[in-house]
């Protein structure tokens, strides 16, 4: 889990810069590799300057930070 707060970025890893930012990350032991052994597909940035490496579409990552910002936005006296 990832605090949506924290998210600086949200990147597709086929670029060669993502790709120059996760081995310089790895280099000085930024890199949270969080994909089982599968395929990297999205890269998440936090503001703390930590890479994030994640086997889940950076759409569905997408998708579900605006749906957690939806949920803040939510009236604090409201009952559900």
């Amino acid at each position: 889990m990832v605090a949506a707060d924290r998210v600086v970025a949200l990147a597709n890893p086929d670029s060669a810069p993502i790709k120059r930012l996760i081995q310089d990350s790895k280099d000085d032991g930024r890199a949270i590799d969080v994909t089982c052994g599968r395929r990297t597909r999205a890269v998440i940035i936090t503001d703390s300057e930590h890479v994030i490496l994640s086997a889940i579409q950076t759409e569905t990552i997408a998708n579900r930070l605006d749906n957690s910002a939806d949920d803040m936005e939510m009236d604090p006296e409201e009952e559900l």
